[in-house]
């Protein structure tokens, strides 16, 4: 039987969705989710790429065992609701999709999302097969109280063609999804677009190049997420610290280095 904690942080992440923008930080491990949690972000999410980089692992290489014990690790280590990029959901037809979705929320997810990219054949599936997959998965979402993100890769793999995302992501959500997405937008009339097209909270992935958080919640974005970049920064400066002690052996590394006492501080508090 599902605890009332994970009922009261479904409830928490549904009502995040009803108005205003959040942002949900993606850690890729308990030590991340601490301190983000620490920080005050309503949310947190999984990343993929973040996940496979802890376990030295290429993204889209962890298995669903592996995911699943990465979800019930950081559910258990903050007490915030846990969205889950549960990538293609591990199964090539509905019943696979719709097993996962339930094991997804047995490990305590608030909500998880699924893509309509498929690695194995590298490219996007049939917006049939995909409004498919994604009624089976919300079915399942919506017994066990989380929410289901429906995702439209076509951006995320080199296809600018706004108008199939958008007819991609309509298509979810009449399939059952309660939140859209469409990962690396980044043109403000396209997010625009989509936020006013597809009458659903809309996720947008924090970009480089993208618009500020203020700025897409004047465009009308529910959700702000940051994928896999805040992993790779992390590692990215793990890779500068140790390059400077290969190189002239100093150590001015430790001046952007969180102290000993933040951490302390991020780790002490723990989850009711």
């Amino acid at each position: 039987m599902e605890s009332a904690d994970w009922a009261r942080r479904r409830d928490r992440f549904r009502q995040l969705h009803e108005s205003g923008l959040f942002v949900m930080p993606n850690p890729w491990d308990v030590g991340s989710a601490r301190i983000l949690a620490s920080m005050g972000f309503p949310a947190l999410a999984t990343t993929s790429l973040g996940h496979a980089a802890s376990l030295g692992k290429v993204d889209q290489t962890v298995t669903r065992d592996e995911l699943l014990t990465h979800v019930a690790a950081l559910s258990g280590a903050v007490d915030l609701p846990l969205n889950v990029d549960a990538e293609r959901c591990f199964a090539d037809d509905p019943a696979g999709v719709a097993d996962t979705v339930a094991l997804l929320a047995e490990a305590g997810a608030a909500g998880c999302s699924i893509e309509d990219y498929d690695p194995v054949r590298a490219a996007i599936d049939e917006v049939a097969v995909a409004t498919e997959r994604v009624a089976a998965a919300a079915d399942v979402a919506h017994r066990h109280g989380i929410l289901l993100t429906g995702r439209a890769e076509n951006a995320l793999y080199g296809i600018d063609d706004i108008d199939d995302t958008i007819a991609r992501l309509r298509a979810y959500r009449e399939a059952g999804a309660d939140v859209l997405y469409a990962p690396r937008l980044t043109d403000r009339e396209h997010i625009r677009r989509v936020a006013q097209a597809t009458e659903a909270p809309v996720n947008v992935l924090a970009m480089r190049n993208g618009p500020s958080i203020p700025e897409l919640a004047q465009l009308g974005v529910r959700r702000v997420s940051t994928g896999g970049p805040l992993a790779r920064a992390a590692y990215g400066a793990l890779r500068r610290a140790a390059g400077e002690l290969l190189g002239p052996g100093t150590s001015t590394y430790q001046d952007d280095a969180i102290s000993s006492d933040d951490l302390d501080r991020a780790f002490a508090s723990r989850p009711t």
